[in-house]
């Protein structure tokens, strides 16, 4: 009887007040703790698990030009509830999710009576939090000049950032596009590469305690997108603003709202171990669609000539090409790139469409975001960033058949920026369009926002082994950290899967690719995104084992669960996504030493599966097995190398 009082009472005593003042919310299973507090009449907070501290002492406010929410505040009331919710978004990488939280909000004046409130949701192993600010008199709008939000690591913690690119640099001047590399495990304190900040999300290995995880979600045209700054001389890193040159030097780097407004969600993400990091759905949990889904939309897979073939590649005979090819892989989509309404023009794109749909593929077509943010000279152009062309351009997509859009070359993150995301995310739904982005931003919980996002790019992508060689002698490590990191918190536009060994069109020149064919199919797995554009060439069909383009041809983009299995981030990782009744279990290893992982996967207990791995030369090889009794495995993984399992 007592013990049944006891379970009762933690129960029930979700928020705990430590004085009139302070409050601590626990997450459902009450691991996860986050402290809130007034210290010299300011606002504070920590963040502990399994009573380990995580985030030390860290500030909490915000200053706009009418108020200072930052100093001399006055606790007004708390209000606290549990926050229950089942939702279904088939584009993220579980398809049904129950999100449970416990939500505090306490209330907070100035001197001046002007009152602004914290929320905290609470999940297990996730923390979101946001400001509300009330409408003062008749004072309806305001402008957020700084936001103090904090985060303040112990000293042993390590970081993997990737640095905030110079507004106006780059080619073109097209950066930031969220395109830089990361340095693992750097010390805490470090600063950034160009001065200017570090891009979300935002990763921390708090020494043998766990890891935390920076983003923020729920942007949209309502406020700006923000980044991590430097770190002070006592170690905080905390909310920042854009580079007031982003977007041309033209709006506000500072976001304006109206009153009564709120600010975004920040989220953090804690775990012992990075189990919870990977298979985070907090990016989504807190939001909600902002429209109805257009009853047309479709997803999947699609190839793609730009990538290896290049810009001589957007002509009529070689889209057809590729339009066969998707057909022969059983594929939904061709993507069409940059300057096919010069070198195609608009009738012969109308007949490649009708090509297309007699093959049972549709195309995506390529466009400039333009404007006046960048010199990037690829056509078409102007038709993204006006409503009344956009408009009329997509109702001539709609006629003529196309499904999808990919829109490159944006400017930086403020309002203005948002905004125009949001406008064409919007308008191309009302014309059944799915929209990819290119050269962006990170998405901010888009996915479940706007029911016709695919993905965005923001990340150091495809292209990229192409142009450098030592794109290719870094691809390894660099694809085991996004799982960790980029992809945690979003789909992310890659463009995976490069099976020729020389990247260039005829398979005999330019970059060398240095990783495994098992490597690039697994990254079909491990990268996470609706639409897929493939790397694969005509030649493949032909050059590659028939069990590689088995895979290829059957390889989902839309995922039920995924389970992390193991890894580190920029060495190894292993995961296993289901669609269906089906499971893929994908690994790559970016070490130069063959490495040998035992692991279970219950998935498997006496089944039958098929795995293909690599040889110590690192051609591929086929069987297919049965799982023993227990699930238990032992994965070897060549240097740059992967392995791939299905049941």
């Amino acid at each position: 009887m007592k013990k049944s009082l006891l379970t009762l009472i933690l129960g029930v005593l979700l928020i705990l007040p430590v004085s009139a003042e302070d409050f601590a919310v626990f997450s459902p299973d009450r691991k996860l703790k986050v402290n809130v507090f007034l210290k010299d009449k300011s606002l504070k907070y920590t963040v502990s698990y399994n009573d380990k501290i995580m985030l030390e002492e860290s500030p909490l406010g915000l200053i706009t030009n009418e108020s200072d929410f930052s100093k001399d505040l006055s606790f007004v009331e708390k209000k606290e509830q549990e926050i229950r919710e089942s939702y279904f978004e088939k584009k993220i990488k579980q398809s049904m999710v129950n999100y449970v939280a416990n939500e505090l909000i306490s209330t907070y004046e100035t001197p001046k009576k002007e009152k602004f409130s914290i929320i905290f949701r609470v999940s297990n192993n996730d923390i979101a939090m946001k400001y509300t600010l009330a409408q003062n008199g008749e004072t309806a709008r305001c402008i957020v000049l700084k936001e103090l939000t904090g985060f303040k690591f112990p000293q042993e913690t390590t970081t993997f950032l990737t640095p905030q690119a110079p507004a106006y640099s780059g080619w073109m001047k097209t950066k930031p596009s969220y395109e830089e590399g990361y340095e693992p495990d750097a010390p805490l304190g470090k600063k950034s590469r160009f001065g200017i900040g570090f891009t979300f999300p935002s990763l921390f290995h708090v020494g043998n305690k766990g890891w935390v995880l920076l983003s923020e979600t729920g942007v949209s045209s309502l406020y700006c997108g923000s980044k991590l700054s430097d770190p002070t001389h006592d170690g905080v890193y905390s909310i920042a603003f854009p580079e007031k040159d982003e977007n041309n030097g033209l709006g506000s780097a500072e976001p304006g709202i109206s009153l009564t407004g709120e600010t975004p969600w920040r989220t953090i993400t804690v775990g012992e171990n990075l189990k919870p990091i990977v298979e985070t759905t907090v990016a989504f949990d807190v939001v909600k669609p902002l429209y109805e889904p257009h009853k047309d939309l479709k997803f999947g897979r699609a190839t793609w000539s730009w990538l290896l073939w290049q810009d001589p590649s957007i002509n009529y005979a070689d889209q057809k090409t590729f339009i066969d090819l998707s057909a022969n892989l059983g594929y939904e989509f061709v993507l069409i790139d940059a300057a096919w309404d010069v070198n195609i023009g608009r009738e012969r794109i109308a007949e490649l469409s009708r090509y297309a749909k007699s093959k049972n593929v549709e195309l995506c077509l390529w466009y400039n975001s333009n404007g006046f943010w960048n010199d990037a000279p690829q056509s078409p152009k102007n038709l993204m960033n006006t409503s009344f062309a956009r408009k009329k351009e997509m109702a001539w997509m709609q006629s003529i058949g196309i499904k999808g859009i990919k829109v490159d070359f944006f400017g930086g993150d403020k309002q203005e920026t948002m905004q125009l995301y949001e406008d064409i995310l919007s308008d191309a739904n009302d014309y059944g369009l799915a929209v990819i982005f290119h050269g962006c931003t990170l998405p901010r919980g888009w996915e479940r926002m706007y029911p016709n996002f695919a993905g965005s790019e923001a990340v150091l992508a495809s292209e990229n082994l192409i142009f450098t060689q030592h794109a290719n002698d870094t691809e390894a490590y660099n694809a085991t950290l996004h799982p960790f990191i980029r992809n945690s918190v979003a789909s992310m536009d890659f463009g995976p899967v490069l099976l020729n060994k020389r990247h260039n069109r005829n398979n005999d020149g330019g970059t060398i690719r240095k990783t495994s064919e098992t490597f690039q199919i697994a990254t079909a797995v491990v990268f996470q995104t609706p639409i897929q554009n493939f790397g694969i060439t005509p030649n493949n069909l032909t050059d590659m084992p028939d069990y590689i383009i088995d895979f290829m041809k059957n390889v989902p983009t839309t995922w039920d669960e995924t389970v992390f299995i193991d890894g580190y981030p920029g060495k190894y990782v292993v995961l296993a996504r289901r669609s269906g009744e089906k499971w893929y279990i994908a690994g790559i290893n970016a070490e130069k030493a063959e490495k040998k992982i035992k692991v279970k996967l219950p998935m498997l207990v006496e089944k039958n599966y098929s795995i293909i791995t690599d040889k110590k030369d690192k051609s591929p090889q086929f069987q297919t097995l049965k799982g023993n009794k227990k699930g238990e495995f032992t994965l070897t993984i060549q240097p740059e190398g992967g392995v791939v399992i299905t049941n």
